[in-house]
């Protein structure tokens, strides 16, 4: 070790070039994380939540009740962060709950996808 050490010149351009490696693989491996799809029996619960819980307020076909429509074309424009932060925090003085009890921001954001993409069942 101490003679690969000793190969490397002493410049601030090496630390850098480590430093800046080191920065990209953190944040590429929280890119995958969030990347990260719940297996596939964790998927299927999700589902049945956004089809029974979410659906008792926003109507069993999502297409709107107490809630808003949750449908693509309701959605659409609406960003994935801003709608799973709505999910997980609730809206305050409106009777849309906080699940972040249920489900992690990956989950959140996975659902958000699927009702985006129109995927429902």
């Amino acid at each position: 070790m101490r003679i690969f050490l000793s190969l490397i010149p002493k410049s601030s351009f090496f630390p850098s070039v480590f430093m800046a490696l080191g920065l990209f693989f953190c944040i590429s491996g929280q890119a995958a994380l969030a990347l990260a799809e719940p297996h596939q029996a964790r998927q299927a619960e999700l589902l049945h939540l956004l089809r029974q819980d979410c659906g008792a307020c926003h109507g069993m076909t999502l297409k709107g009740g107490l809630g808003l429509p949750l449908l693509p074309e309701s959605l659409d424009g609406k960003s994935d962060d801003s709608l799973a932060a709505i999910i997980l925090d609730g809206v305050p003085n409106t009777p849309m709950p906080p699940w972040r009890s249920e489900i992690s921001p990956e989950e959140a954001i996975w659902l958000v996808r699927r009702m985006k993409e129109g995927i429902t069942k």
